[in-house]
């Protein structure tokens, strides 16, 4: 029979593991021995932070190649076929979302293995709840494009969208190009349109500020440099 494969999400920043992790999702990243991972310092960061039992070297960890090919995927999965349970690991947050990992999640469906994701919090969802946004109908974007003209487009798409559709927009980006982002969605999005950034979600400097375009355009800049942000807005026509 195959192992299990277990989706274990990784901390939003440095945090203690008892702030965000179930003690149930712990002793199971606890207990396994084989991770495939986004980035292996990272995920080795991790089990250290959970207190993993095991010696770091003693622990099988694969780095999921830049460019991850059908060959690459199988020869990752064999140790489940052969009957191994196995943690995905992305390098922040939930494997899966916005992360290669998901390619593995397919083809594990598609081999009859049980795919089976642990209990953590997740930033989006985080985010949705506290920005007072629309929680029935929201879409999650990933990374919008880095360079211009093509983010602002971007944007005004998302923003149509959302008045069309009464819709959360929601998007995520490099720490170190939070600002420009930000710029960027006050230069190109209506007046009336709410923008919320969830910032630091999970961690000690965690802030959480909706305001409209016109409001964030009266005040000082928010901080973002290098602060993992979740972007969320929504535009009422």
């Amino acid at each position: 029979m195959p192992g299990i494969l277990y989706l274990i999400p990784s901390a939003l920043g440095d945090a203690p593991w008892t702030t965000y992790v179930p003690a149930e999702t712990r002793e199971t990243a606890c207990r396994l021995t084989r991770f495939i991972a986004e980035n292996a310092k990272t995920t080795r960061g991790e089990l250290k932070r959970l207190g993993h039992p095991l010696p770091l070297r003693d622990i099988a960890i694969e780095q999921l190649p830049e460019k991850l090919s059908p060959a690459d995927i199988e020869r990752l999965l064999a140790p489940v076929l052969a009957g191994n349970d196995v943690g995905v690991m992305s390098e922040a947050g939930c494997p899966g979302v916005a992360d290669p990992g998901a390619l593995i999640v397919r083809r594990a469906h598609v081999l009859g293995i049980t795919v089976k994701p642990l209990v953590v919090p997740s930033s989006l969802l985080l985010a949705l709840m506290a920005s007072g946004l629309e929680g029935q109908r929201f879409a999650f974007h990933g990374y919008l494009p880095a360079r211009e003209p093509e983010r602002s487009r971007r944007i005004n798409e998302l923003e149509k969208e959302s008045a069309r559709l009464g819709e959360t927009q929601m998007f995520i980006e490099t720490p170190y190009r939070n600002d420009t982002l930000f710029k960027a969605l006050l230069g190109a999005c209506r007046p009336n349109t709410r923008l919320c950034l969830a910032t630091d979600l999970t961690l000690p400097a965690e802030t959480v500020a909706t305001r409209t375009i016109t409001d964030w355009r009266r005040q000082p800049p928010p901080e973002l440099e290098r602060r993992p942000t979740v972007f969320l807005l929504l535009s009422e026509g």
